[in-house]
């Protein structure tokens, strides 16, 4: 039997180089999604340095500087806080446009016309950048924190498209690895060259990535066919029809969508909630190298981590045990978590829980959710979960990026109370939706 079968319970990686001969899908999501992270961590420092400085006038164009101004506002003091409201209402913009693309044209269509748009845009800030166009960091921030979304969620539903629920319980965790590479591999190879080429080159490399992207989905697009013949839903070269804001009507009539939806909502807030407090610890630390160090670390153990779990660990318990624990562990890891860093708010501390909480998400509840997307039909995967994944999320990042700055003054610990009380509020939705998909085919 092989492995385009229903194949083995569990992918050993012993077996692996069988897997490759017999699903060669496999490789090439490996090889896009290593691409697409790669390609976009290169840019995320770039956009990163714009989100964590003072100085308005690197961030924003002069007109918006003096309109603050003049009505007595710094707007150097908020510069997060207004390019996190900026790219929530990019987003809700361009919902209706995807959703009206996805309902029109056929995914052969949309789907390379999605990664085509994206290189496009870089071309145009690549020549913003050499010319120091004015507010181009506020542009890109933006521009990069609602496209990244998009291109994410578009590369999940295409995975959807191709593999069956069985086999994404066996080959989401090595995909996933292939992510995490990217991850490693992208601000790895920006820190070596970015001195000697400068930014605007960096933006052409990752140009280049992402133009690797749209060559994979052509390359993967015979495989999809055949999934969406076997399903007997519409057609890979069919419009799916249906409204342009259908995402949203299927998020508030499905139980298992609204429980989706509410998953990220509460993922979304401890995560900025815990993102921001960390910023506000590592503005304590004067000196610069040990402030670099300390986000350093961070990251290292999260990407170390998120590895070695992908590895041994999400393949076999998605195999044996399905969706529930990789739903559920990290909601009371977090909630866990918050609850000791509410009596302790002490800064090594916060880094464990800072890492605890994006491993996990990274590692299994992200896997866990893109393998129900697997049992749901398409209009779903690719309106519903579109929505669930950059208005809800990009919401969550809204409402919560303005509730810290509201509760910040009454110190960490209330910060911190807040957050267990969302962690709380995570795992008892991740317990929903575990109930919820249970009732989908397994097939």
């Amino acid at each position: 039997m092989t492995m385009q079968a229903q194949g083995p319970q569990r992918l050993r990686w012993s077996d692996l180089k069988q897997a490759l001969a017999d699903v060669p899908a496999l490789a090439l999501s490996f090889g896009y999604f290593f691409c697409l992270l790669c390609g976009y961590f290169m840019l995320r420092s770039i956009r990163d340095a714009f989100g964590a400085t003072d100085d308005a006038s690197a961030v924003f164009p002069p007109a918006m500087i003096a309109f603050f101004a003049e009505r007595g506002i710094a707007l150097g003091t908020l510069t997060l806080q207004v390019l996190f409201t900026g790219t929530f209402v990019s987003m809700l913009v361009l919902q209706p446009f995807y959703g009206a693309l996805v309902s029109r044209y056929p995914r052969r269509v949309f789907l390379p016309f999605v990664y085509g748009l994206l290189v496009t845009a870089l071309g145009v800030f690549y020549l913003a950048f050499a010319n120091d166009v004015p507010g181009r960091g506020a542009a890109f921030f933006i521009f990069l924190a609602v496209v990244n979304l998009f291109a994410v969620t578009v590369f999940w539903s295409f995975m959807s498209d191709i593999y069956s629920s069985a086999q994404s319980r066996l080959f989401y965790g090595f995909i996933g690895v292939g992510g995490t590479l990217g991850a490693l591999a992208g601000p790895a190879l920006t820190k070596l060259i970015v001195k000697d080429v400068g930014v605007e080159t960096i933006m052409l490399i990752s140009t280049g990535f992402m133009g690797l992207c749209l060559a994979f989905v052509i390359a993967l697009a015979p495989w999809a066919r055949r999934r969406e013949e076997e399903r007997g839903g519409p057609r890979f070269d069919e419009a799916m029809g249906g409204r342009f804001l259908e995402g949203l009507r299927i998020v508030a009539r499905d139980p298992l969508m609204r429980g989706m939806a509410l998953v990220m909502f509460f993922g979304v807030a401890v995560g900025t909630l815990l993102y921001n407090e960390q910023a506000a610890v590592a503005r304590q630390i004067a000196d610069d190298e040990a402030r670099t160090a300390f986000f350093a670390t961070i990251d290292l153990w999260i990407n170390g981590l998120t590895l070695a779990i992908q590895l041994f660990i999400t393949p076999f318990l998605l195999a044996r045990f399905g969706v529930a624990p990789l739903l559920l562990i990290p909601g009371l890891a977090i909630t866990l978590g918050f609850a000791v860093l509410a009596g302790n708010p002490l800064p090594m501390l916060l880094m464990a829980v800072q890492i605890a909480t994006r491993t996990g998400e990274f590692a299994l509840a992200k896997p866990a959710r893109e393998t129900i997307y697997t049992r749901v039909d398409a209009e779903t995967r690719y309106k519903a979960k579109a929505f669930i994944d950059t208005a809800i999320y990009r919401g969550g990042d809204f409402t919560f990026v303005w509730v810290h700055k509201a509760i910040a003054s009454f110190g960490s610990s209330v910060v911190f109370l807040l957050g267990t009380g969302m962690a709380m509020a995570l795992f008892l939705s991740a317990w929903g939706v575990v109930r919820a998909q249970r009732a989908l085919s397994r097939g």
